[in-house]
């Protein structure tokens, strides 16, 4: 097999820039927000909170992908029109998935960050599209995704000349069922020694537990990840979407602090 455009000794390592904030630096990146946008009260009063917090990048899902047909699907349009006048008020950063190549144009005008969710890692066309872009993509690993797998659809995005990918952890599947997935550290300390492409883990879907969103943040970092990706709410148990991994504030506010502690 040829090599890869992300393997360790085909470049430098990637250091992914979103305005100010550099992802793949020395410094830890935190990115945080509620899992969907509700409304603009709601996501004005997120972002002031999490900006206090010192968080770097303000999350919200716009579209949201469900499993049943029937649960909140977003906002859509409307989400991205909060993420924006959230963005412009608090002078903050933002991040919202794209499930779909026809939003992948739209979503420019609102966002400063493409998500592609767990289970679009395999939908090669909106891979390709979004490699047309010099947009920040964050990559998250499919729900039953090898590692190699994983690699190759990023692949797909940098194929296509968009290097500025972050490849996020966020769980698999396997047979353990106390938990919602199977966070896999082994895959970010591997990706770390073999790949030059910066990598953050998502502990909030990794876990499906608040209480356990903590322990494994710091575990993350021990890894080697060079941020994380959390769930949070003002009133988490009020979150409209995963509001048993959803964090509170002051739970976010101490997993910032115990990061610094560890670099």
């Amino acid at each position: 097999m040829s090599k890869l455009l992300c393997d360790k000794d085909t470049g430098d390592t990637i250091i992914v820039k979103v305005k100010d904030v550099e992802i793949g630096n020395k410094k830890k990146v935190v990115i945080s927000g509620p899992c969907a946008v509700e409304d603009y009260d709601t996501m004005i009063s997120i972002a002031r909170q999490l900006k206090l917090c010192g968080v770097n990048i303000l999350r919200g899902g716009a579209f949201k992908p469900r499993t049943s047909p029937y649960d909140f699907q977003g906002l859509g349009r409307e989400g991205l029109e909060i993420l924006k006048a959230v963005r412009e008020e608090v002078n903050i950063p933002v991040s919202t998935e794209i499930m779909d190549t026809r939003d992948v144009e739209e979503a420019l005008n609102y966002i400063d960050v493409i998500q592609i969710g767990s289970r679009n890692m395999y939908n090669y066309s909106l891979l390709k599209e979004v490699g047309k872009l010099k947009t920040p993509i964050i990559l998250k690993r499919g729900i039953s995704a090898t590692i190699n797998e994983w690699i190759n659809a990023a692949e797909y995005i940098l194929k296509e000349g968009n290097e500025n990918v972050i490849l996020c952890e966020r769980g698999i599947r396997t047979f353990e069922t106390y938990t919602r997935n199977t966070l896999d550290l082994n895959a970010v300390a591997f990706v770390k020694n073999n790949y030059r492409l910066p990598i953050i883990v998502d502990p909030s879907h990794g876990t499906g537990i608040r209480e356990l969103v903590h322990p494994m943040s710091l575990a993350s970092i021990a890894a080697g990840a060079d941020g994380l990706i959390i769930e949070s709410h003002i009133n988490p148990e009020l979150s409209i979407s995963d509001a048993n991994q959803t964090i509170s504030m002051n739970t976010l506010s101490d997993i910032i602090t115990d990061i610094k502690k560890l670099y």
